[in-house]
């Protein structure tokens, strides 16, 4: 019996997380995207406005810990937070802001991919294509750093999106809403 509580307890949480607490759920993960985010910009900048050489490039916490910038499961872990962030707050969206959350967790299925492919190259010691170093699919095209800012990117404005129609939803959206996090509708005069 102590198993069925502890399991309907489980579901109660992974509910109020998309219902009463899905705001602030939303907005906890946002921040943890964000700060992801300075961390690609500050690589970024580190390269094409101070010419840092890639390798030294480390961005804002990496210049403290430069074994962050190298653990390629640190990188995975990023990649499986933001997957099962995607899927544990979908639920709670209606509508159209729902279509657009699922476009950026349909892409970062992909983006977990590229990653659990580069951790079972430094697991296993062979790398793709006999490259000397982890290489992801799209990595062979494009290089590391634009690629990963373009998944980033690709990513998040989705769920920009998904996020801005969940907080100024349509009526009809607003009607199917379980959760608080509509913001009440802008009015004016056109």
């Amino acid at each position: 019996m102590a198993h069925v509580r502890t399991r309907t307890g489980g579901l109660a949480r992974f509910a109020a997380l998309n219902t009463r607490w899905h705001r602030t759920a939303l907005i906890t993960f946002l921040v943890i995207v964000l700060g992801h985010w300075a961390e690609h910009l500050a690589q970024a900048f580190q390269i094409y406005a101070l010419g840092w050489p890639v390798h030294e490039a480390r961005g804002l916490l990496g210049v403290a810990f430069p074994w962050l910038v190298h653990s390629e499961a640190l990188h995975y872990g990023y990649a499986l937070v933001m997957l099962v962030g995607l899927i544990v707050l979908r639920p709670g969206f209606t509508g159209s802001g729902r279509s657009w959350w699922t476009i950026s967790l349909g892409v970062q299925v992909w983006h977990h991919f590229e990653h659990l492919l580069l951790l079972l190259q430094v697991v296993t010691g062979v790398h793709l294509s006999g490259r000397s170093t982890p290489t992801s699919i799209a990595q062979l095209v494009v290089p590391r750093v634009e690629l990963h800012l373009f998944y980033n990117a690709i990513v998040f404005l989705p769920m920009i999106v998904g996020m801005m129609l969940h907080m100024f939803p349509s009526p009809v959206d607003r009607a199917a809403m379980r959760c608080g996090c509509a913001l009440p509708a802008w009015r004016g005069s056109v």
